[in-house]
């Protein structure tokens, strides 16, 4: 890991640059598919709404569109494991599990649509969760052509700088605003959930803004619309949680 990309890491100012600089350099060490996934949504039977989680990926949008708009990620075993576990694993324990045919009907269908698109040797990465909720993790699928054996020996010489630098571009993206596949806060909408964050009340809001209350709950209205969620609580802590207000003058 190069002291020049960690600059650049630490220099992106958006989520888009930053999947750029990071999707390259992983291609360099023969890993050119790659998906990865965070929420802070997740319970103990879900990982939440999908549309509420942030999915990066320079995949096909046919794959895509078979893979996770249908739902079917859920059931990949790799899902399985990083769900129970931290750190970096081969895709070589799957060869080993289908031989004693010990994955679902689900998780068959998934390893059957990998291996009709050439997605077959790779490795996936877990990330440490902070809290109870949140969730992360990447599937890193080596070039085509590939073998898992020369993978793991890519992982052999490679493994520990590929982690750190995967850990590392982690911890920024979740740091950066994102917005979901739902509905973008207008400023407005923004600023007056920041008021409601500040524990001003709306007559202060109304005040502060130069709106009437009503124009101020229609902004509020609004918001929680955006957000999908049902009190004005949830949708400022929603939009803090993406990193949508309070957000640096660009």
């Amino acid at each position: 890991m190069t002291t020049a990309f960690l600059e650049s890491v630490c220099d992106a100012d958006s989520v888009e640059d930053l999947w750029a600089l990071y999707t390259a350099k992983m291609a360099e060490f023969g890993f050119d598919r790659l998906l990865y996934g965070f929420t802070r949504f997740k319970t103990a039977t879900s990982l939440g709404d999908i549309l509420d989680s942030l999915v990066l990926t320079n995949y096909d949008a046919d794959y895509i569109k078979e893979y996770v708009d249908t739902g079917l990620y859920y059931h990949a075993p790799m899902l399985r494991w990083t769900l129970e576990n931290t750190g970096a694993c081969s895709w070589s324990w799957m060869d080993q599990l289908v031989d004693l045919d010990a994955f679902t009907e689900s998780e068959r269908k998934v390893i059957a649509l990998n291996r009709a698109k050439g997605i077959t040797a790779g490795y996936t990465i877990s990330f440490k969760s902070s809290s109870t909720r949140t969730k992360g993790g990447i599937a890193m699928a080596g070039k085509a052509g590939l073998m898992q054996k020369d993978v793991d020996a890519i992982w052999k010489k490679h493994g520990q700088e590929i982690s750190v630098t995967s850990n590392v571009v982690h911890l920024k993206i979740i740091s950066l605003p994102y917005a979901s596949s739902r509905r973008a806060l207008t400023n407005r909408q923004r600023e007056v959930l920041e008021w409601v964050g500040d524990g001003k009340t709306m007559q202060d809001i109304a005040t502060i803004m130069g709106l009437t209350a009503a124009t101020v709950e229609k902004h509020l209205r609004l918001a929680r619309e955006a957000m999908d969620v049902d009190t004005t609580a949830q949708a400022v802590l929603k939009a803090s949680f993406q990193n949508q207000i309070f957000l640096l003058e660009a």
